[in-house]
């Protein structure tokens, strides 16, 4: 009789902390997903997994999910996903011009990267070409300069990219293509009405610059171009 009752109280109780342990998990991860959806949505962004994104987006994650980095869920997707997934996120009208914590919007990346879908993508969203006048921040007409991505720079100036446009050490698009060793950017931005006499924080030209880093020809290229414009 005793092990009879020993083995129905025990064995009530088992049962009892088994309900326990299954209500707390169950609440468990109610509770915690949402945040898992989120991480879901970013690692799906960052995959170029776009069925994976769609389906997180369409259970009600925010398309305006950043990570810990400020980075939202389409700088992910510009940086290192795919254009699919990137069109996948345009249809959920995200925040098109956000920056990361380091200033940087999709369309940045992008451009950096020098994928021409997604910079197609992204401007044909409306996606901001151009700061503020007067700011001194980096553009991605400043990025795709800087990495010597041409196909990039000729989609930005179509899109009205200002060439003059400063980086906060008043570095402008030339500058850099010049300093890089990117010749074809270089020719291209020689066509436009881009400053050839403005230095930078340092004091140098773009023709200075790509000299002193063992860019000779381009350096001689934007002094034959300045020889010919007229003197302002």
């Amino acid at each position: 009789m005793i092990r009879f009752f020993r083995r129905f109280f025990l064995g009530k109780a088992a049962a009892m902390l088994a309900a326990v342990i299954v209500t707390f998990a169950v609440s468990a991860c109610a509770s915690t997903s949402p945040a898992s959806s989120n991480e879901g949505a970013l690692v799906a962004a960052r995959r170029g997994d776009a069925a994976g994104l769609k389906k997180q987006l369409e259970s009600g994650v925010s398309p305006d999910t950043v990570d810990k980095y400020g980075n939202s869920l389409l700088i992910l997707a510009a940086r290192e996903g795919t254009a699919d997934t990137v069109a996948a996120l345009l249809r959920f009208k995200p925040k098109i011009d956000h920056r990361n914590r380091s200033g940087d919007s999709a369309l940045m990346l992008a451009a950096q990267r020098g994928d021409a879908k997604i910079v197609d993508l992204l401007l044909k969203s409306g996606a901001r070409v151009n700061d503020r006048p007067g700011q001194h921040l980096w553009t991605p007409l400043h990025y795709a300069a800087f990495e010597g991505k041409l196909p990039i720079v000729e989609r930005l100036l179509d899109a009205g990219a200002d060439v003059d446009a400063l980086t906060p050490n008043l570095s402008d698009a030339l500058m850099l293509a010049g300093r890089n060793g990117h010749i074809e950017v270089v020719r291209r931005l020689l066509q436009t009405p881009i400053s050839l006499e403005r230095r930078n924080d340092h004091g140098v030209t773009a023709e200075e610059w790509a000299r002193s880093k063992g860019n000779t020809r381009i350096a001689d290229l934007i002094g034959k171009a300045r020889a010919k414009r007229p003197r302002r």
